[in-house]
C-alpha cells in the first residue's frame, strides 16, 4: 500500500518542481519574448533587412532564462558572428564553397574566436556564422553585413530589455541564500539528534541534504551575477547596489560554512559508527548553532529596517561561539576534535554572512592555544 502512495505521490511532486521552475523562469521569458519581437521590428521596420532572423536570435540567446552574464552572453554573441562572418567571407570568397571548404572555415573561425576570448558562446557563433557564408550567404554579399547589424541589434535590444524590465537584483540571490540557510539549520538539527541518540540514520540523511546544496549555492552565484548587471544597467535600481554588494560579500562565506558542515556531519556519522561518546556540551553547541542559522535565515529575508538584521544575527552566533571551548573535547577522540573544529570554522564563516570580519569573528572564538594568531576577545 505504501509503494502504491508512493507512486501516487511522484507526478504531483514531478508536477510542483516543474511548476516551481516555471514561476522562477517567467520573467525571463517574458523578456526573451519581448526582446525577440523587438529586435525583429527594430531590424526588419526600421532597418529594412529582409529576412533578419539573426536579430531575435541573438536577442533570445544573449537574454536566455538565466539571470548570471547576460552582458557578456551578449558580447560574445555579436563579435562571435563578427568574427564568423569576415572570416567566413575572406576565406570562401578565395577558395570557393564544397565540405571540405566548410571545415576550414569552421576550424579558422573558432580558431580565431578562441584566440580573441575563450567564451564558448563566441567560438559557436563564430562557427554557425561562418558556415552561413559558406552555404547561404554569397561571398561579398551586403547579406554578411546585415547578419552582423542584426546581430548586434538583437544584443543591444537585449541589454534595453533588461534595464526597461528588471528582475529584482537582489530578491532571487537572497531567497536561494535563504533556502540554503534553512538546509543547514535543518542538517545540523538532524546532526544534533544521530549525536544525542547514537543513531546514524538522521546523521545519513543530514548528510545526503548538505551535499545537495551545492546546486543552490551556483545558483545563488549566478543570480548574484545576474543582479550586479541589473543594479548598474537599470535606473531603476541604482540604489540598490550597496545592498547587492552586501549580499555578494557573503557568498563566499556561506560557501564554505556548509563546506565546513558537510565535514562536520561526516565526521559525526565516524563518531556513532565508532561508539565515541561527545561531551554533551558540543552536541548543544551543534543544536544551539540550528537555531543561530535559523535566526540567519531569517535576517536573509528580511526588508531593509526589519528584524532580525545583521546585528541582531551576529548577537545570536557569538553568544554560541564564546561556549566553543577547548574544554569540550578533553580527552576525547580524533572525530570529536573534527567535530569541534568544524564548529568553530563554521561559526567564523556564519559570522561573516552577518556582516562581521573574519579577523573580528575569529576573536570571538575561545582560545584553543597559549598564544593564538589572533587575540581572543572573550
Amino acid at each position: 500500500m505504501a509503494s502504491i502512495t508512493n507512486l501516487a505521490r511522484r507526478p504531483r511532486n514531478r508536477l510542483r518542481k516543474s511548476a516551481a521552475r516555471l514561476r522562477v523562469s517567467a520573467l525571463p521569458i517574458a523578456q526573451c519574448a519581448l526582446a525577440a519581437g523587438l529586435s525583429w521590428w527594430v531590424a526588419f521596420d526600421l532597418l529594412g533587412h529582409s529576412r533578419p532572423f539573426f536579430a531575435p536570435i541573438a536577442a533570445v540567446v544573449s537574454l536566455g532564462v538565466s539571470l548570471g552574464a547576460r552582458l557578456r552572453r551578449s558580447v560574445e554573441l555579436v563579435v562571435g558572428v563578427t568574427v564568423g562572418i569576415g572570416v567566413g567571407d575572406l576565406i570562401i570568397t578565395a577558395i570557393g564553397t564544397g565540405p571540405w571548404q566548410i571545415a576550414v572555415v569552421v576550424m579558422l573561425a573558432m580558431a580565431a574566436a578562441v584566440f580573441l576570448d575563450g567564451g564558448p558562446i563566441i567560438a559557436m557563433q563564430a562557427a554557425s556564422s561562418a558556415v552561413l557564408v559558406a552555404t547561404l550567404i554569397p561571398p561579398g554579399d551586403a547579406g554578411g553585413y546585415e547578419r552582423m547589424l542584426d546581430a548586434l541589434v538583437g544584443g543591444l535590444v537585449g541589454v534595453a530589455v533588461v534595464a526597461v524590465v528588471p528582475t529584482h537584483p537582489v530578491r532571487r540571490a537572497r531567497t536561494q541564500a535563504a533556502n540554503v540557510l534553512a538546509t543547514a539549520a535543518d542538517v545540523l538539527r538532524k546532526t544534533a539528534d544521530g549525536l544525542t541518540e547514537q543513531n546514524p540514520a538522521p546523521i545519513r540523511e543530514a548528510l545526503d541534504r548538505a551535499r545537495a546544496t551545492q546546486a543552490q549555492i551556483d545558483s545563488m552565484r549566478a543570480d548574484l551575477k545576474g543582479g550586479h548587471e541589473i543594479t548598474r544597467i537599470s535606473p531603476m535600481y541604482w540604489n540598490s547596489r550597496e545592498r547587492h554588494d552586501r549580499l555578494q560579500a557573503t557568498a563566499d562565506p556561506l560557501d564554505n560554512a556548509v563546506r565546513n558542515i558537510r565535514v562536520l556531519v561526516r565526521r559525526s556519522l565516524s563518531v556513532v559508527r565508532d561508539d565515541e561518546i561527545l561531551d554533551p556540551r558540543l552536541v548543544d553547541e551543534i543544536e544551539k548553532l540550528s537555531h543561530a542559522v535559523d535566526v540567519l535565515r531569517e535576517m536573509m529575508l528580511a526588508e531593509p529596517g526589519e528584524q532580525p538584521d545583521q546585528a541582531e544575527a551576529a548577537r545570536v552566533l557569538r553568544s554560541v561561539a564564546i561556549d566553543a571551548k577547548p574544554e569540550l573535547v578533553e580527552k576525547a577522540g580524533l572525530s570529536a576534535h573534527v567535530v569541534f573544529g568544524q564548529l568553530r570554522s563554521t561559526l567564523v564563516d556564519l559570522m561573516q554572512v552577518a556582516g562581521m570580519q573574519r579577523i573580528s569573528a575569529m576573536a570571538l572564538l575561545p582560545p584553543t592555544v597559549a598564544n593564538p594568531g589572533v587575540p581572543p576577545e572573550v
